[in-house]
């Protein structure tokens, strides 16, 4: 297994880590919850650009990769929903979203080819990133606020253009 893998299954352990200790009652267990985040965060953007520049892309890193970033973000996510600090209604567009566009991919597959990271997809991964480890933060509700907003803004302009640079791979006229 190369390092850009043991990376990605680094994240992918982390991801219950991280619930346990935002569920543990301790004290500053949120920021010790943030350190985790970030470090999963971190192994994201590690992982890929290891993979890319020595060449060790693999099947497994180009499947676990953006899973382990999907279920780290979702659980994150469902966290504030209940604790009120996101709208379920958010979380739920924000995850239509990632499903839409893992659907497209999906389809995009079945004929060979590859749907590429769009910039607006690489633009909304960082700020719900950094988002979330604000909202991670004991600061006030307006940030909170702005941070959801901005999750759901780059998540719905995002999915938007995936879906309209990649028009050509559903055949509409089957509908």
């Amino acid at each position: 297994m190369n390092l850009a893998n043991k990376l990605t299954l680094l994240r992918v352990i982390l991801i219950p880590v991280f619930v346990v200790v935002l569920y543990g009652d301790f004290q500053y267990s949120n920021y010790v919850a943030l350190v985790i985040f970030a470090v999963a965060s971190l192994t994201d953007f590690l992982d890929g650009y290891i993979a890319r520049s020595r060449n060790l892309v693999t099947d497994f890193g180009k499947f676990m990769d953006p899973l382990a970033d999907k279920i780290l973000v979702m659980t994150a996510m469902i966290m504030f929903v209940s604790w009120h600090q996101m709208p379920a209604w958010a979380f739920a567009i924000v995850l239509a979203r990632e499903l839409a566009v893992s659907g497209l991919r999906m389809i995009a597959a079945t004929d060979g080819k590859v749907i590429a990271a769009a910039w607006s997809g690489k633009v909304k991964t960082a700020a719900t990133m950094v988002c979330i480890i604000l909202m991670l933060l004991p600061i006030s509700s307006l940030v909170n606020t702005i941070c959801w907003i901005v999750i759901l803004l780059t998540t719905v302009y995002s999915g938007i253009e995936y879906f309209i640079k990649n028009k050509h791979v559903i055949d509409w006229s089957n509908l």
